[in-house]
């Protein structure tokens, strides 16, 4: 009974990061799909042939609503959205209080790299389930910036995901 009890949990935290890096290799797969389109669209432009380019821009727009697809479908799967209504049942939870930072606010977008200052233990989000914000993977953390929660890889510095104005 044990080894049955251990083996369900070690599969129920397992089970998420699996699911998780399949709806991110999916959203990667479609980020390439897009990019060849984008290219095959140009290399019709340059031939000058008007079905072409029809219809590689057909093809363009179709890549680009599938990846819209599969970011809303993973969005949707991880709860990436569930803070916003309950935010506002909850006001309390989501105030500024008195939180300073030793720099100035700079509004980061997902892929840029930042400094291990803008990361460190001080910022992180220890509680992200408190706040309803998705799970996040290995060697990432949710940090505090200013009013903004930022999704940062912090093996490498770099923002994935940045919420604005999370904080009221």
């Amino acid at each position: 009974m044990r080894k049955l009890i251990i083996l369900t949990l070690m599969a129920a935290t397992v089970l998420p990061t699996t699911a998780m890096a399949q709806s991110n290799r999916e959203v990667r797969q479609d980020r390439r799909e897009l990019r060849q389109e984008q290219r095959e669209l140009n290399d019709a432009h340059r031939r000058g042939d008007r079905g072409d380019i029809r219809d590689e821009r057909r093809d363009v727009r179709g890549a680009r609503q599938e990846l819209r697809e599969d970011v809303r479908d993973r969005n949707r799967r991880w709860g990436r959205n569930d803070w916003n209504g309950y935010r506002n049942q909850n006001r309390a939870l989501y105030s500024r209080g008195n939180w300073r930072a030793p720099f100035r606010y700079n509004a980061f977008r997902p892929g840029v790299r930042i400094g291990a200052s803008y990361y460190g233990p001080r910022y992180f989000i220890n509680d992200p389930w408190r706040y309803r914000l998705a799970p996040v993977g290995y060697n990432q953390r949710w940090v505090r910036h200013y009013n903004d929660v930022l999704l940062v890889d912090t093996r490498r510095g770099v923002v994935i995901d940045v919420i604005r104005n999370f904080y009221w």
